[in-house]
């Protein structure tokens, strides 16, 4: 059987993210990623992730008179909020990395619920979307499987060998990090014609949604700039794998699974913008 593209792309993507994942585990105990959950506005940040940015895109959209599959694509990850990369995006921009782990574990839990139904809400003013399905148990196994469960086991690897955490943590992380580089370098090469045919006005839509969704994330979060940093990352960054998973199973052979893969590597590049800004602007002590 030829291994194609797709299939490169999820192996370095779901490698790499694990790896990430698993080291940001490393570094937190449970107790610190409660406890920071706890002191967040978790209620603002929910209905800004699950209502506010569907319905900014859906306006965008509209007002822009994009593609119905176009439209579907970015509505379906309007609906999946807080991608797994959302951690590691954190830690590079010096945030809160336990509120980041604490909800981008909690976020597909909650998506499982209501991801379905936004979606559902959203879609009826897309012509021809039609009824969409969502099989909860594919769901379940791609959240769980991405996400909360290398997480999990990095904490829980933290809190009873924290001495072997600490040994393996960087060369995890150098090894993670080169692995997302060389996956983020192979998606842009392969989706670069994607991106490209999805035109300057969609291209332009999915910009602006993202810059909004930043800001409401910004203003939603409260508290110290680490947390204020997380919940904008999270509620710009969109879980790509569940969109995708969507896509195939409602779409299948459509440009809306194209569509979906365009915005959702837009995104990670904006949001390593912020990040660059932070990191080497923002943060960088002043010159004596």
């Amino acid at each position: 059987m030829p291994i194609t593209n797709e299939t490169i792309i999820r192996i370095l993507t779901a490698g790499s993210l694990a790896g990430l994942l698993f080291a940001v585990g490393l570094r937190l105990t449970i107790r610190e990623v409660i406890d920071s959950v706890r002191r967040c506005r978790l209620l603002l940040i929910v209905v800004a992730n699950f209502v506010a940015v569907p319905v900014l895109v859906v306006s965008l959209a509209r007002g822009f008179q994009i593609d119905p599959n176009l439209t579907i694509g970015m509505i379906i990850l309007a609906a999946a909020p807080f991608a797994p990369v959302v951690p590691v995006f954190a830690k590079m921009a010096r945030a809160d990395l336990a509120l980041a782990a604490g909800l981008t574990t909690l976020f597909p839990l909650l998506s499982i619920f209501a991801t379905p139904f936004v979606c559902e809400l959203a879609l009826r003013v897309v012509p021809g979307a039609g009824t969409v399905q969502f099989n909860v148990s594919a769901m379940l196994l791609t959240l769980l499987g991405t996400i909360a469960l290398p997480l999990g086991a990095g904490m829980v690897v933290h809190q009873l060998a924290p001495t072997i955490a600490l040994r393996v943590l960087r060369p995890l992380e150098i090894f993670s990090e080169g692995g997302g580089a060389i996956s983020l370098a192979f998606v842009t090469f392969v989706e670069i014609h994607s991106i490209i045919g999805t035109g300057w006005r969609t291209l332009l839509v999915m910009i602006l949604s993202s810059e909004l969704c930043f800001v409401t994330g910004y203003l939603v979060a409260g508290g110290n700039t680490g947390s204020r940093r997380v919940v904008a990352l999270g509620t710009a960054n969109r879980n790509i794998a569940l969109g995708i998973l969507v896509a195939i199973q409602n779409f299948p052979g459509t440009p809306v699974i194209a569509a979906v893969a365009a915005n959702g590597l837009l995104l990670i590049l904006l949001g390593l913008v912020h990040v660059a800004f932070w990191r080497f602007w923002r943060d960088r002590p002043p010159a004596t």
